[in-house]
């Protein structure tokens, strides 16, 4: 490993402790990968976060197989097909964070109940129909949800959010779980008026107005 892919290989670590801290995932839940030139380094399956280091994050080539040993997470095919199938993206969050997986669990898209919806992509984040876990199925249903898209739900499942980097796929990820806790939110008390695609095309717009990319606002900067 060189310096640069040893980096990396910490920076997925300090992400999954960002994950637990945030509390996007508890336990061995959720995983993470980064685009590492010809390969995708990806968390190990079932290791706690307390017990990665560098070496232990696994590293695997574009055909599915393992390079150095370790076994993947079991949604390998996913982060694989998504960084082969999306160029722009170099980082993927899977988590099962509560609210975004509430809202998976009706089997739901989050619509623009509020402008912020936009930091995935579009005017809507897309519920991918539910496959069994670990399974091609499942990532076929992902990458089709996710088109045009930073993020997507997984029905009866969780969420999965991407970015240029890890610090915008994390960025994308939480501010969706906070979406997802407002919406429902929103619906214990009536029913959430619901931003048009003209309205959400003009956010875009003004996102881009910023000097930066439409998809990557962070939360805390979209007014200045």
């Amino acid at each position: 490993m060189n310096t640069e892919s040893i980096a990396l290989r910490q920076r997925i670590i300090d992400a999954c402790r960002e994950m637990e801290r945030s509390g996007l995932n508890r336990g061995t839940s959720g995983n993470v990968s980064c685009r590492d030139g010809d390969y995708c380094l990806i968390t190990p399956s079932g290791l706690p976060v307390a017990q990665m280091r560098p070496e232990t994050i696994v590293a695997m080539d574009f055909s599915g197989t393992v390079r150095g040993g370790g076994k993947p997470s079991s949604e390998w095919h996913f982060h694989l097909d998504l960084l082969k199938h999306r160029p722009e993206l170099n980082a993927i969050v899977h988590t099962h964070s509560p609210h975004a997986t509430a809202l998976a669990c009706l089997r739901e898209d989050l619509p623009a109940f509020h402008y912020m919806i936009a930091i995935a992509g579009g005017d809507s984040v897309r519920c991918a129909p539910y496959a069994l876990f670990g399974t091609e199925a499942l990532s076929a249903n992902a990458v089709t949800a996710m088109k045009d898209r930073k993020a997507c739900l997984l029905a009866n499942h969780g969420l999965i959010a991407a970015g240029r980097d890890l610090d915008e796929a994390m960025a994308v990820a939480l501010e969706i779980e906070s979406l997802c806790q407002q919406y429902l939110l929103a619906r214990q008390t009536g029913k959430p008026a619901i931003l048009s695609v003209a309205q959400m095309q003009a956010v875009i717009e003004r996102f881009r107005s910023y000097g930066r990319n439409a998809n990557a606002i962070p939360a805390d900067q979209t007014h200045q």
